[in-house]
């Protein structure tokens, strides 16, 4: 079975921290993109959207008539525990070592009280396996969540999907054939 995967990241939320599950709404104001983005989408796609607001509502401005599926809160955000809001200067003062180590070779380093890249990874791969069913999905979700797909779709370390840019309102397809996982493009803005 072959499904398209529409990974469309949230509106913005002109938050300057680190925004995890802090659930802060997305700026939808510029209707232009969005009526271009629900427009480039397959019209015969599901949608489903993490269930923090700034993911929902964004799905919400754009299902455009498209079956509207329950939120997923396998597809929140990194949870960043005590860095959670705070901006990276303050923790880098705090805990210069750790917070260098989690950028710098993302894997088993977590923030105090929150979630390592491996733990990020390993919710969001075992919430897409679940999904079986035929047909594009679009799935709109944050950041971090999508990169976690991008790096198992090119087969890359973790640093080096943080190379790839993922804009707001941006979308990143993935095609999955069995378990075999292409990338079809990454951060397109229609």
């Amino acid at each position: 079975m072959t499904q398209d995967w529409y990974w469309v990241r949230h509106g913005p939320t002109h938050a300057k921290g680190m925004v995890g599950w802090t659930d802060l709404p997305a700026d939808l104001g510029d209707t232009a993109a969005l009526a271009r983005l629900a427009a480039y989408l397959p019209a015969a796609a599901r949608v489903v959207s993490s269930d923090l607001t700034r993911a929902a509502t964004t799905a919400d401005a754009i299902a455009a008539g498209r079956l509207r599926l329950p939120h997923a809160p396998a597809l929140r955000e990194m949870h960043f525990g005590a860095w959670e809001m705070r901006h990276h200067a303050e923790i880098e003062a705090e805990d210069r070592d750790r917070i260098f180590a989690f950028w710098d070779q993302p894997g088993d380093v977590a923030p105090p009280g929150g979630e390592s890249w491996n733990t990020l990874r390993t919710r969001v791969d075992g919430w897409v396996d679940a999904q079986a069913a035929p047909g594009p999905l679009v799935a709109v979700a944050h950041f971090g969540v999508i990169l976690t797909q991008v790096q198992r779709a090119l087969g890359v370390t973790a640093r080096e999907a943080f190379a790839h840019k993922i804009d707001n309102l941006s979308v990143t397809h993935l095609r999955r054939t069995g378990t075999a996982w292409q990338v079809e493009t990454i951060n397109h803005l229609p």
